[in-house]
């Protein structure tokens, strides 16, 4: 099998661990390519993770004639130009979730990959990620009987000292990403249920901004309603007192537990008593997707995580959060 040859835009701190690693350390796979804006944080970049080339200008990975996939890990607002550069250059895109700000954004991208021929992934990586893939095989294979509804809650702190203390990030500017954290990593969630359940058919939500922090909402409560009357309730709160995420899917003979964002065990409870999975996180996140895509790209299966079903989450997104952006003058 042919090595692929990966090209990443926007090298920033996401690729230190989770993404870039994996692209070297991925069976028939090597990170040949870096970018970033700021040419000596490309060159550090490239020099500490041994990438022979860097570039301070997008084209000139894109075109770049060695660089068989791009990576795209900017922010959100700039996903679609690049998208439909790596597109008109022929080239395969991995872009980082969430897909866009928009979903009508997202259905631009995918169209462009599709006219020109090009595949589009999107990094929903726990789609292949061993923790999740057990998830979904106790829920497929009938562990909890049929599958009634799920629950999502997650809530996280704000610093005692305020709006002040919290990182400087366009994850709570709205017109940069599209939303707040719900839409970063919220996303997650939303994609792993349509991995479950399918697309999504009725969205209902609710989007406030309780602490007044920032302009994004901090606080959001959703039910979603999938394949088969599948009911998932979410409540996103990221103005509480701690850290704390946790989902079920509740079935007619038992229910599994999981956590998204920590590597706890999984839980499974029925009536004939409990088992615990302890499978834990890899060390570089993306790695089983990236190994995925290369894996395709050689013609020796499919990415979990195409653009078809990587769009969708922020179909998702964009109901919960049309009342909120209207209200506030959200202009994406």
């Amino acid at each position: 099998m042919r090595t692929i040859r990966w090209g990443i835009l926007g090298c920033g701190d996401v690729t230190e661990v989770k993404s870039g690693p994996g692209m070297a350390q991925a069976a028939n796979s090597a990170l040949v390519a870096v970018m970033r804006r700021n040419g000596e944080l490309a060159k550090s970049y490239a020099e500490r993770n041994g990438v022979p080339r860097w570039y301070d200008d997008a084209d000139k990975l894109i075109n770049d004639p060695e660089v068989d996939v791009v990576y795209i890990a900017t922010r959100p607002d700039s996903h679609k130009e690049y998208v439909l550069r790596c597109a008109a250059a022929g080239k395969p895109v991995l872009v980082e979730k969430p897909v866009a700000r928009t979903y009508a954004d997202a259905e631009a991208m995918l169209e462009a990959c599709r006219k020109a021929g090009v595949p589009l992934w999107v990094a929903y990586y726990r789609r292949a990620m061993p923790l999740f893939l057990k998830v979904k095989e106790l829920v497929d294979g009938g562990a909890i009987g049929k599958v009634r509804y799920g629950v999502i809650h997650h809530q996280e702190a704000t610093p005692a000292e305020g709006f002040e203390a919290l990182p400087a990030s366009w994850r709570y500017v709205p017109e940069i990403g599209g939303g707040g954290v719900f839409v970063d990593i919220g996303s997650h969630a939303l994609d792993f249920m349509d991995a479950l359940f399918g697309p999504a058919r009725d969205v209902r939500g609710i989007a406030t901004n309780q602490a007044g922090l920032y302009a994004a909402e901090d606080t959001v409560t959703a039910c979603v309603a999938f394949d088969r009357g599948i009911q998932v309730s979410g409540t996103w709160n990221f103005a509480a007192y701690e850290n704390y995420e946790r989902t079920w899917i509740v079935g007619d003979k038992g229910e599994v537990s999981f956590s998204f964002y920590t590597p706890r065990p999984i839980e499974l409870k029925t009536l004939e008593g409990k088992q615990s999975f302890d499978i834990g996180f890899p060390k570089h996140v993306h790695q089983p997707l990236i190994q995925s895509i290369v894996d395709e790209m050689n013609g020796q299966g499919t990415c979990p995580s195409g653009g078809e079903s990587g769009i969708r989450a922020n179909w998702i997104i964009d109901q919960v959060l049309a009342d909120y952006r209207s209200v506030h003058g959200i202009r994406l």
